[in-house]
């Protein structure tokens, strides 16, 4: 698929029509990023923000169209309990940005630790537990809301990475969470059409975010900025956060016809992988290997009914 660039100016939706959005991870990084550009498009949108902590006092969205709900995305009951709280309040919920996140959490592979009995203790599962757990829970929730606006349904925006797509190197349980986030996209966008719900993805690469330098030994006094223009200096890809921004805005703008879309962002440049692999698949699947998946694609054995109903 080509490049292309996303432009704010031709978000007519987004810009016209007051929408009411809940972001996951919406007080930093690119979940604070896409809500201020979506307040600057229209002042009107009803924005509430899913996060441990608020949004900075920079954030100068309209107060009674902001909500901030402390939320635990690893907890079910505290992710239930927010949208609930939102439904309650705004009587709708248009779109569902699924954002929130961590990096990876140190070497779980090749460093063994002990256990209290001093046996192999068991990988830490952080990083799936927030980048695909919490993310299918805020997927499930948010298909239980959507689903109350009847035909009009509504849209899914969901944060994978170029590690969706590409092996991360010293990040595997980090790749494989957004490899998950990826599969979620691909398998639910035909079940979630029927019911008037558009689901994509954004897949950034490297982003100037609060993660870029958390937990890295010594990074303390060093600025996302700064690893940022340290690492552009070296040669890598990297994102301005208001690019992912724009691609979030630019899917949520775009209706139905997003549905499916995986928007991969690297060094502000843009282009639909998603539907480009789909357009490539006899290349690299092979046209008999495609035609043999194709063609049991609708037998009846496999006892799969489709559930969406509105």
């Amino acid at each position: 698929m080509p490049l292309f660039k996303p432009s704010s100016a031709s978000f007519t939706t987004l810009s016209s029509t007051p929408k009411t959005i809940l972001i996951t991870g919406g007080s930093s990084g690119i979940g604070l990023a896409t809500a201020t550009l979506l307040s600057a498009l229209n002042p009107s949108h009803t924005l509430i923000l899913l996060d441990l902590q608020p949004p900075p006092p920079k954030f100068s969205h309209p107060a009674s169209h902001t909500l901030y709900i402390k939320c635990n995305v690893t907890s079910w009951p505290s992710q239930r309990s927010a949208f609930e709280a939102a439904h309650k309040k705004f009587g709708r919920i248009d779109a569902v940005f699924v954002n929130a996140g961590i990096m990876e959490y140190r070497d779980q592979f090749f460093t063994d630790l002990l256990d209290s009995s001093g046996k192999l203790a068991a990988p830490d599962h952080r990083t799936l537990t927030v980048d695909l757990n919490a993310a299918v829970d805020s997927t499930k929730l948010a298909i239980h809301y959507l689903r109350k606006n009847g035909r009009e349904g509504g849209s899914i925006v969901l944060t994978a990475s170029v590690a969706g797509y590409l092996g991360f190197t010293g990040a595997p349980l980090y790749t494989a969470a957004k490899h998950g986030v990826v599969g979620l996209v691909r398998c639910l966008k035909g079940e979630v059409a029927k019911v008037g719900i558009v689901i994509s993805c954004v897949a950034p690469g490297i982003t100037v975010t609060p993660l870029l330098n958390a937990g890295e030994e010594g990074g303390k006094g060093v600025s996302p900025e700064e690893k940022g223009e340290v690492m552009a200096k070296a040669g890598v890809a990297v994102n301005r956060v208001e690019s992912v921004a724009l691609a979030v805005c630019y899917l949520l703008d775009a209706g139905r016809k997003a549905n499916g879309a995986g928007i991969l962002i690297q060094q502000d440049k843009f282009t639909d992988i998603e539907r480009g692999l789909a357009k490539s698949r006899a290349s690299w699947m092979t046209q008999e290997m495609l035609d043999d998946f194709r063609g049991g694609r609708g037998a009846d054995v496999f006892d799969v009914p489709s559930k969406a109903k509105i």
